[in-house]
């Protein structure tokens, strides 16, 4: 079953469930999936789906901590929320010790020597990485790694 055949019956089951605040947050997904595949006249594909996932986690973990920082911590929740139910469709995250393998791997690969090169480095490991591992992250840790 893919991605979108998944979210789409999760739907189902989160509307024969009554779980209005479930519902919504999948319904918003479905309406940004939907939105982007008739703004490119275009089927996404799954890690494209996966990318968007993640884009709009990122969106909702922003929007989170404008809110606690503006003193509306029932919207930080209703956010935190929706953070947690759009996870459920991210795979498994990788840990820690897979990462910097990754990235040594990736820096061998391209025969990355010095700062300059970091945008081949992560170029090479965003397929593997995606909606896996916080890119800005991997990005700081790619960094440490070419700077002498």
């Amino acid at each position: 079953m893919s991605l979108r055949e998944r979210i789409q019956e999760d739907m189902k089951v989160a509307m024969r469930a009554r779980e209005a605040e479930r519902l919504g947050t999948i319904r918003m997904l479905l309406a940004a999936v939907k939105q982007r595949e008739i703004d490119e006249r275009r089927v996404l594909e799954e890690g494209e789906v996966l990318s968007l996932v993640d884009k709009l986690i990122k969106q909702r973990k922003d929007s989170a901590s404008q809110f606690s920082a503006g003193g509306r911590p029932d919207l930080a929740e209703k956010e935190e929320a929706e953070i947690a139910i759009l996870s459920d469709y991210l795979p498994e995250p990788l840990a820690p010790e897979a990462i910097d393998a990754l990235i040594g791997e990736a820096i061998i690969a391209v025969g990355a020597t010095s700062p300059r090169d970091m945008g081949k480095v992560l170029s090479a490991l965003r397929p593997q990485m995606q909606g896996r591992a916080d890119m800005a992250l991997v990005a700081d840790q790619v960094k440490a790694r070419l700077n002498p």
